[in-house]
């Protein structure tokens, strides 16, 4: 310690007061009076430098150690190594802790939050391990819940599978990280019964708090509600889901990281739609410090979903400027290029969208899969369907799938290249026939096969594969019966031969009341009962015999001006414009003027029109064509628009991890 007078141990006094009542400001006004009589009092700067990080001023007590470091040396190795863990300065804590002369119990739990950070889990997870076997102490729970958090994590972001460790799930925090473990390797009914485990610990726990409001218990769950709703959203409740994602916004919670994920999960079930509601969203994603509290996959994914929003908003420069930047962060993923191609479709340069896709395949090959659908499907758009097909056909880890092969056969029919459909069904049984014989995948490709060519005249080629089924199963009489069908068409010899294994007559029959089906309820057609013989139930007295009434027929109306001596039209029933001596409207023909003359005169040609001048006579029967009508002609059919698709990116939550100094989320 440091000497001095009655005065400097009173100031020793006032600083070991204030640290355990708490009060490390006043310590440190006491601290700096000591400083000042003896500046390098070793005991002083510890003490100063421990009441800043108590205080959280983590850059004043770095600049304290990195002042005085020659000083303090090694006894402030933990304090700079946590300083600059919470700098988010990892590397440098990192290298600081490995520089250590000992490693102690807290630089190692250091270490591992260190690790965490860093997302390598796999050490974190031995140096975890390391520490619950080999100490003993009241952070043993702490331990136990950080390492079930690396254990999640590593399920969660590496698909690792998971390890019985043998913790027990007494709190609520390790419930919460073991349902994350579950959510990683896709056993989401049991992850979602361990998050409703996880709610009645937590409330059950902060119940016993008395100073815990309810509000305070609602936001401590929140971290819980969003994993639930997150499980909600991949089961396909995503109403349910979006609901409750809702509920955890209003509470606004402290943890940026939360609300980061939360909003991004929204966004990612709006897709194209509300979009208005996803750009609020879409600013809780990048709040301050978020980049700090979430792993790198989900922070991807959250760039991933920016650039999708710009893209539903029509904000192409936007859209271009966040897909290249996040091509440049990751330049092997295929997904920027694909939202860059999507771009390019929605302005109408499908040709260019293809071009991109072959420059980024040309580059990356091991993302052949995704790149060459997109391009089949571009193809298609402009009606390349050959193009489309020789691309499909290239995906060689595809190539023998069943979808993809009805989606080839589909394409080259409707191109009419039948030989092109048959050698996608020969490669496809070629690949079965080797790898899986006689497996259900197979079987079903050689009847789809043997069907598709007895469709298309190909008999003789579909003879061997209805072969090759009846031996699998003798007893099949309906390959049996196309296998005879085909054959008598090819070798009648033959058709005779396999004509004998069909099964008699007796043995098909079947015991069926004929009239009691032909009354049964949904009978279509009901044989009718002959007619009754003339004089059969005669009415035994006069008079009762039933009369049937017979209905007249009405006349139909003839035209007016009708003259039945006068041939009718033989064209009368065509529109007028679709008879032979249709010649048109005449056109150019002057109006007469009407009214130049002296008032009421009238003379020329107006005096044609005058009615008491003209002869009378005899109705005439109508002129070919004037008693007919032209069918009224058909409406266009409106146009549909196809629904455009959505490429949202789903995000996880982060698992849980202690707070306090042992933990914090990560």
């Amino acid at each position: 310690m440091a000497s001095g007078g009655p005065s400097v141990a009173s100031l020793w006094t006032e600083v070991n007061r204030c640290g355990q009542n708490g009060d490390y400001t006043r310590a440190l006004k006491a601290l700096s009076k000591i400083l000042q009589e003896s500046r390098d009092d070793v005991t002083a700067l510890h003490c100063k430098v421990v009441c800043l990080v108590q205080n959280g001023s983590f850059k004043e007590a770095l600049n304290v150690m990195n002042t005085h470091s020659k000083v303090l040396g090694s006894e402030v190795v933990f304090e700079k190594a946590y300083c600059e863990y919470r700098l988010n300065r990892v590397e440098s804590s990192l290298k600081t802790i490995e520089s250590a002369p000992e490693q102690t119990d807290k630089l190692k739990e250091l270490y591992g939050q260190v690790l965490y950070r860093m997302e390598r889990y796999s050490e974190c997870r031995s140096v975890y391990t390391d520490l619950i076997r080999n100490s003993q102490d009241e952070y043993e729970e702490e331990r136990k819940t950080n390492l079930a958090a690396v254990v999640a994590a590593m399920s969660q972001w590496e698909q690792a599978p998971t390890e019985d460790l043998g913790l027990s799930e007494v709190t609520y925090e390790l419930c919460y990280n073991a349902a994350c473990a579950l959510i990683g390797q896709g056993q989401l009914t049991e992850a979602f019964s361990k998050l409703q485990q996880a709610e009645e610990l937590c409330r059950a726990s902060l119940a016993e708090d008395s100073d815990m409001t309810e509000e305070d218990i609602e936001s401590e769950l929140a971290v819980i509600h969003s994993q639930m709703a997150y499980v909600m959203q991949l089961q396909g409740r995503t109403e349910e889901a979006l609901q409750l994602y809702n509920q955890v916004i209003k509470l606004k919670p402290s943890d940026v990281g939360l609300l980061a994920v939360t909003a991004n999960n929204i966004i990612t079930i709006n897709k194209d739609q509300n979009v208005f509601d996803s750009k609020r969203k879409v600013k809780l994603t990048s709040a301050e410090g978020v980049e700090y509290k979430l792993a790198k996959k989900q922070l991807q994914a959250i760039d991933f979903n920016k650039a999708l929003l710009a893209m539903y908003t029509n904000q192409a420069d936007q859209c271009r400027k966040l897909s290249s930047s996040l091509q440049t962060q990751n330049p092997g993923h295929p997904l920027p290029v694909l939202i860059q191609a999507a771009q390019l479709c929605r302005e109408k340069q499908h040709a260019r969208a293809i071009e991109l896709l072959q420059h980024f395949l040309d580059q990356n090959p091991e993302s052949a899969s995704a790149i060459k659908l997109t391009m089949a499907q571009l193809y298609l758009v402009q009606g390349h369907v050959t193009k489309a097909c020789d691309v499909l056909r290239s995906i060689e880890e595809y190539q023998h799938k069943a979808g993809m092969v009805s989606a080839l056969v589909t394409m080259y029919s409707h191109e009419e290249d039948i030989d092109g459909a048959i050698d996608v069904f020969k490669q496809a049984i070629e690949y079965y026939q080797a790898e899986q014989p006689g497996s259900a995948a197979h079987l079903a490709l050689v009847r789809e096969a043997a069907n598709f060519k007895l469709k298309h005249g190909r008999k003789k080629e579909a003879i061997s594969d209805l072969e090759q089924l009846w031996k699998q199963n003798t007893k099949d009489v309906f390959t049996l019966a196309q296998l005879i069908s085909a054959y008598s068409l090819v070798d009648t010899d033959k058709a005779k031969a396999f004509s004998k294994h069909l099964p008699s007559a007796e043995t098909m029959s079947f015991n069926v009341d004929v009239d009691e089906l032909e009354n049964s309820h949904g009978a279509t057609y009901v044989r009718k009962k002959p007619a009754k013989a003339v004089g059969e139930n005669l009415p035994t007295e006069p008079g009762q015999a039933e009369v049937k009434k017979k209905k007249k027929k009405k006349k139909g109306k003839l035209p007016k001006n009708y003259d039945p001596k006068a041939t009718p039209d033989p064209e009368r029933w065509l529109p007028m414009r679709e008879r032979s001596y249709y010649r048109g409207r005449k056109k150019g023909k002057k109006k007469e003027q009407v009214g130049k003359g002296t008032q009421g005169a009238t003379g020329g040609p107006l005096a044609d029109l005058d009615a008491s001048k003209i002869a009378s006579s005899p109705p005439t029967s109508p002129r070919p064509g004037s008693g007919s009508s032209a069918a009224p002609s058909a409406a266009v059919p409106p146009r549909q628009q196809k629904p455009s698709s959505s490429g949202a990116t789903r995000k996880k939550q982060a698992p849980k991890k202690k707070k306090g100094g042992k933990g914090g989320w990560s």
